[in-house]
This record gives C-alpha cells, structure tokens and sequence, in this order.
C-alpha cells in the first residue's frame, strides 16, 4: 500500500491519507469576514481528495492582520461569516478542516502582495503594528509598539476567544502559527526579540509567551480534537533562531500535548538566504521528528508524488503539506493516487473523469446508466 495514502490518527480525528493543504493566505476577506472567493477557493480544495484542508492563517484580532484583506475569527459577524463556506464543504466533501490561529505582529498592516507586500502607513490607512520590541521589519518602516502587560494579556484573551469560536464553527483541528516571522514567532527569535523583562533575553524567556498561547488554545478547544503548531526551524540568518533552538521548542510543546509540528522556516528577516529547492525544509522536519517523536507535516517545494511518496516511506515526515502545488493543480492527490495504485475520495459527479486503466481510483463505482 501506498505510504502517502495511508491513514494517520490524531486523537479522534483520522486522516485517510498524508496530503494536507497548506494554510495559504488569500487577502480576499472583507473587515475579516469570509467572501464568496473563500467559498469558491476552499470548496474546490475541499474537493481535492487531500486528508486535510487547512484554512487561511486567520487573525484573533483586527490589528494582527497581515492585511486589511486577511481572514478573521473575532466577532459575531466574522464566525458567522464562515458558516455557510464551512457548511457547504461539510455537505460535499469528507475533508478533515483545520484552522491556524494567527496574528501578524509587526508584519501587520501591509499591503496585499499583488499592491507590493510593504507597510501601509497610518497616514494612508494602514494601522501601528504590535510587536515584542519596537524594531521594525525592514529598514526605514515605522517601529511597532512593544507590547506591554496589558497588550499580552489582550492577546491571550484574543486567541482564547478565537479558539473556543473555531470549536463552535466545528472545525476539526486547530494549529497556532508561529512561524514566518509573525508575532509568535517574533517572540521565539533574538533578531525580533529584544525584551528586558521575563519574555525576552534567554531561550526560555523567548519560548514563555508562545508556550502561554499554546497552552491557552489548547485549554480552550475540545480536548478530543488535535492541535498543532507551525514553526519556522530556522532564520536563515546568523544571529537568529536556529534548528537547535526549534528541537527544544518541540520538546517544550510535546510536554503540552502538542499533535504535530508543522515545519516551515524563514520570515523574520528581510535578510535571510534561503537555498530553495524541491523538499529544501524537509531536513529540519526530520530532525524535529527523530529529537521529539513529534508527529511532523513536512513542508517546502514538493511537487511531484513519488517525491513525497518516498519521504512518508523514509520517515522524514508523518504529513506532506502542498501549497502553491495545489493551487496550481486542485485535483494533485487524485493523480497522485493515480500514479502510486492508491484510492482517493471525490464527489460522485466528477466520478466519470478518471482515465481508463484507473477503474479502482475513486473506489467501486456503480454509475447505473442504461
């Protein structure tokens, strides 16, 4: 049997297979609210036959949007947006759905990257990020506000609220995104960090409010669904957050009963060298996985099935995540289950597609036409 196409169990949540869709920002929500590109964009990856569908990073408060058009789970209006997208995939598809819980931190207010990607000034609509120091992004941007006590205390309210709204939309999992240099992981990395009291300055004080968020997430969401958390296993810059730092995070969150880690890297720095390449970030999955035990979703360029065959096989990764890859093709598992002999679900209207030869692909198939 295929390795990629085999189930994976994570408390009661069980994946039919090891394809998940990566959480991709789309900036197309409006005052947080869902829009009907999310229910054309997540019904159709719905579709996909992948195990697990994850949601757009969505933001626990208005000022930790990357952009004025990033999704939101703050409010009543932007819960109830969300039901009729979440309903429609419910009916169609068996699809496993996973909200990551974020906030952006200094990266807010900026522009949707096809107007440029840069800070929005206050002075041009935009707002004052939030930050752990008030050290800006890039060079020449506005310094963000260093939050005080009674910013983290809002912050931790915010993410309660968020999670326990995502347990009554009946999402099946969450996952808390500290990665990409966003707020969470501003705190975890010394480049974005540079606190005085008991949240900056050594590892352990970098890891404190990350550690806090997770717990208050987990504290609020049914503890028979899973929770995971997203990280960026390296800065790619010297001086910055490192592999090493990122294996004894893991290990920090395992004792809290963390389901899985997902391993990206990157984001803090305008001045990171990143050596992209098919399955570039892979490396730091497998690392996480053997120190920790941790189930891990790999992530980073993997695009062709035999690829992420192989790396399920090898124990590199228990999850192969797919962004772009998706995006670009929304039916990848389905000819992924095509080329490795394996059994993929789709919505019975499209049951006629498959290609001759591949009889056994979407299951036993009865059209009964005469």
């Amino acid at each position: 049997m295929s390795a990629l196409f085999s189930p994976l169990t994570l408390r009661s949540v069980t994946l039919p297979n090891r394809i998940v869709v990566s959480p991709m920002c789309q900036y197309s929500a409006e005052r947080g609210e869902a829009t009907a590109w999310h229910m054309i964009h997540l019904g159709s990856l719905g579709l996909s036959g992948a195990g697990m569908l994850f949601i757009e990073a969505t933001s626990v408060e208005p000022d930790g949007r990357i952009t004025p058009g990033d999704l939101g789970l703050w409010d009543d209006a932007t819960e109830a947006a969300l039901v009729p997208v979440l309903a429609a995939i419910r009916k169609h598809s068996h699809i496993n759905v996973t909200m990551q819980l974020a906030h952006a931190g200094r990266k807010a207010s900026s522009n949707v990257p096809w107007q440029g990607g840069q800070l929005i000034p206050v002075s041009q609509g935009g707002w004052l990020p939030h930050a752990p120091s008030a050290l800006p992004h890039k060079a020449g941007e506005e310094p963000p506000l260093a939050l005080d006590a009674a910013g983290l205390n809002r912050i931790r309210e915010a993410f309660a609220a968020s999670a326990r709204r995502a347990a009554r939309l009946g999402v099946d999992a969450l996952e808390v995104h500290a990665a990409h240099g966003y707020l969470l992981h501003q705190f975890l990395s010394p480049l974005a960090n540079q606190r005085a009291d008991d949240y900056g300055g050594s590892l352990e004080n970098r890891m404190r409010f990350p550690l806090e968020i997770f717990d208050i997430v987990r504290a609020a969401f049914p503890t028979d669904k899973p929770v995971g958390v997203r990280v960026s296993a390296t800065d790619w810059v010297n001086g910055g957050w490192t592999l090493d730092d990122t294996v004894a995070f893991a290990h920090e969150l395992q004792k809290r009963g963390c389901d899985w880690i997902d391993v990206s890297s990157g984001g803090v720095s305008p001045l990171q060298k990143i050596p992209l390449e098919p399955g570039y970030q892979i490396p730091f999955a497998k690392a996480v996985r053997r120190a920790t035990g941790l189930t891990t979703i790999g992530v980073g360029l993997i695009t062709d099935p035999l690829h992420a065959e192989q790396l399920i096989e090898a124990g590199d990764a228990d999850l192969i995540a797919l962004a772009r890859a998706l995006l670009y093709n929304p039916r990848w598992p389905w000819h992924a289950a095509a080329q490795l002999g394996a059994t993929v679900e789709a919505p019975p209207q499209y049951w006629r597609s498959q290609p001759r030869g591949q009889k056994a692909l979407f299951g036993e198939i009865s059209f009964g036409q005469r």
